[in-house]
């Protein structure tokens, strides 16, 4: 019996073996990582790790001895070079081929870099891996100067570790407020005071020209002039699919690996999940790519019910989180920019304890609570619900949101 295949030895290829073996999966299982780390999680590499409140053993998905437990043949340090769906056969870049029954891709994604004068100086971090985490840590040191570019959410997160730990930090970002095209003007705004509280300075509407230094980055040129010093540069661009293999195995391939509502690519033996997969979401109707830990931690499980003949719909809403200083916070749904014509908030955004709900002709698509908890499944089922509801009444905390779930959804 040829092995089912799981190419990505991230959360969402680690959960899939899980599940394989939970629903009773009793053949060969093949686990693929091309990082010499056995499965971990990455939300702690920008955040309890930087900030040093987390152990390094805590971020892994399994104990060391799980996989050999469970019969799970896990290989890390492994690169695969193709994958061939016309002879069911995958090829490692040590020349090996290995058959599969089915195969999964979660291969995930990785970060944009930087192409100027000056990128590849040492000192030039970006955060991906445990081994990023481990650089950037070291780098954060009581007055270092840092310079973060891209106030996205690893910038932010990376941003709030360094001044945490005592670094002078400048965050440079093209746009005029941070996470802009994410959360809009007036939430934006929210991120930008909190980080401005604790004494980071902001480069908004600001274009890198260059970076310098003789081997190790000193200083962050920008394209008006401005020389800022920097002892370390932490980029934060954004994050691109691993979807070669995908696309040189003639699959479907488009912001990521095109896959159904059961994550499965054309190919009838080949499914996705995790970062790389542009899954069509049943829900909102249109194809999402996630990036997100909830996401990786979701779709793997379900792709591996799928590869089992269960019927799948996967239909989770998106969901991520962040912890900066003193705020935390969880994101709900879906609404890029152009989808909402309103924002409503509930609660006060200056005390930094609120709801915000991003609408369409009253219609929630996605809401963010902030220092407010226990009301992630509320805002689901507003979501779900698809049904103009009265902004008053959503942005009234004296009316439960479980209340305008049941009588307006």
């Amino acid at each position: 019996m040829h092995p089912f295949v799981i190419i990505g030895a991230g959360l969402a290829g680690a959960k899939a073996a899980q599940t394989l073996r939970e629903e009773g999966f009793d053949g060969p299982v093949v686990l693929l990582g091309e990082e010499p780390e056995r499965p971990y999680e990455r939300p702690p590499l920008s955040k309890g790790l930087l900030l040093g409140t987390a152990g390094r053993d805590s971020v892994y998905v399994h104990d060391a001895d799980w996989y050999d437990k469970h019969d799970v043949d896990l290989r890390t340090g492994i690169r695969v070079a193709a994958v061939d769906p016309s002879s069911g056969q995958i090829e490692l870049a040590d020349g090996q081929r290995l058959d599969y029954d089915k195969l999964l891709l979660a291969t995930g994604s990785r970060a944009r870099t930087l192409s100027l004068s000056g990128a590849y100086l040492d000192g030039v971090l970006y955060l991906r891996t445990l081994t990023d985490s481990d650089r950037i840590a070291d780098a954060l040191t009581d007055g270092a100067h840092v310079v973060v570019v891209g106030a996205g959410w690893i910038g932010l997160e990376v941003a709030a570790a360094a001044r945490s730990r005592g670094a002078s930090v400048t965050v440079v970002e093209t746009a005029t407020l941070p996470l802009q095209r994410v959360l809009g003007d007036q939430v934006a705004r929210v991120f930008a005071d909190l980080h401005r509280d604790r004494g980071v300075e902001f480069r908004f509407g600001a274009q890198l020209q260059r970076l310098h230094g003789t081997g190790r980055v000193s200083a962050v040129e920008l394209a008006d002039g401005t020389v800022l010093p920097a002892d370390v540069v932490i980029v934060g661009v954004g994050a691109q699919p691993n979807s070669e293999l995908a696309e040189l195995a003639g699959l479907p391939v488009d912001n990521g690996i095109r896959v159904d509502a059961s994550l499965r690519t054309a190919d009838p033996r080949i499914w996705a999940a995790g970062d790389v997969a542009n899954a069509h979401h049943p829900l909102l109707g249109t194809r999402i790519r996630v990036e997100h830990w909830a996401n990786a931690l979701n779709s793997g499980p379900a792709a591996a019910r799928a590869m089992l003949g269960q019927p799948v719909r996967y239909d989770r809403l998106p969901y991520f989180y962040t912890d900066q200083y003193d705020l935390g916070m969880e994101y709900t749904g879906h609404a890029p920019p152009g989808s909402y014509d309103r924002v409503v908030v509930r609660g006060d955004t200056a005390t930094r304890e609120f709801i915000a709900f991003w609408t369409a002709e009253g219609r929630v698509l996605a809401g963010m609570n902030v220092n407010t908890w226990n009301v992630t499944e509320p805002i689901g089922q507003l979501i779900r619900a698809g049904r103009p509801i009265d902004p008053a009444r959503l942005a009234d905390p004296a009316v439960p949101l479980t209340d305008l779930a049941q009588a307006d959804g």
